[in-house]
């Protein structure tokens, strides 16, 4: 029933590129991607594409595992976060890796879920309609990993790539873009009762603001993952102290 109440809510409602995922900054979902914690610990599931790998950057500077050091920093006892992203992937592509990872992945369940999803699908040209339905349907399995608490899923906006060197002085035209797709996440997130950050308008201080922008000439840099975390870690740490 929930599944068909957050689709039903679609339908009323980049890494951009598609170059070769980096393998080695993708964590293999079936393969018990913790740490050695104790048992008291907390689980983190992110979910996402090349902005949750952190691509162009070390991945210990990615926002999962920069998110994870805070909150350690803050007395709690976080695991290194299970990753299930890869540069380039679509909605689709992410709903389809989750249904690779069989029982193995699909039984587990996590003590809280990020979710960042939807710049390939701008960037391919999928209609809109598409993202609605399926970021409904992924959101609907975030929820299910952290044990079906809809508080415990933190969903992140899409940042806008249209002022960053790689898209060529494009951003009277992707900017509007972005913040369509945006416009659909947050609604559909708002509206199942999970968290939602809008990190957009971050994203865009790197058109004044270089360093913000990772050496690819597209991406974001630690720094900026660092602005995101800053409000994201009090969103989690908030809900974890209830």
């Amino acid at each position: 029933m929930k599944t068909l109440q957050i689709i039903l809510i679609a339908l009323t409602a980049l890494s951009g590129c598609n170059k070769k995922p980096d393998s080695s900054a993708v964590a293999n979902p079936t393969s018990g991607n913790v740490n050695t914690m104790s048992s008291d610990s907390l689980s983190y599931l992110a979910l996402g594409d090349s902005y949750t790998i952190g691509e162009a950057e070390p991945l210990a500077q990615s926002f999962p595992h920069q998110l994870t050091d805070s909150l350690n920093k803050s007395s709690f006892k976080v695991q290194s976060p299970t990753i299930i992203a890869t540069t380039g992937w679509t909605t689709d592509n992410l709903i389809a890796a989750i249904a690779d990872g069989g029982e193995t992945l699909n039984t587990k369940k996590f003590d809280f879920v990020t979710l960042l999803i939807g710049v390939n699908d701008q960037y391919q040209g999928l209609s809109q309609s598409n993202y609605s339905i399926k970021f409904a349907q992924v959101l609907n399995t975030a929820i299910g990993f952290a044990h079906g608490d809809t508080s415990r899923v933190f969903v992140i906006s899409i940042p806008d790539y249209g002022i960053t060197p790689f898209a060529g002085g494009r951003e009277a035209e992707i900017g509007p873009q972005i913040d369509l797709f945006n416009a659909i996440n947050q609604s559909i997130s708002l509206k199942a009762g999970v968290h939602y950050l809008n990190i957009t308008p971050i994203s865009r201080m790197a058109a004044t603001d270089t360093s913000l922008i990772a050496p690819d000439g597209l991406h974001p840099s630690a720094k900026m993952y660092s602005m995101w975390v800053k409000l994201l870690s009090s969103m989690v740490a908030a809900r974890l102290k209830k």
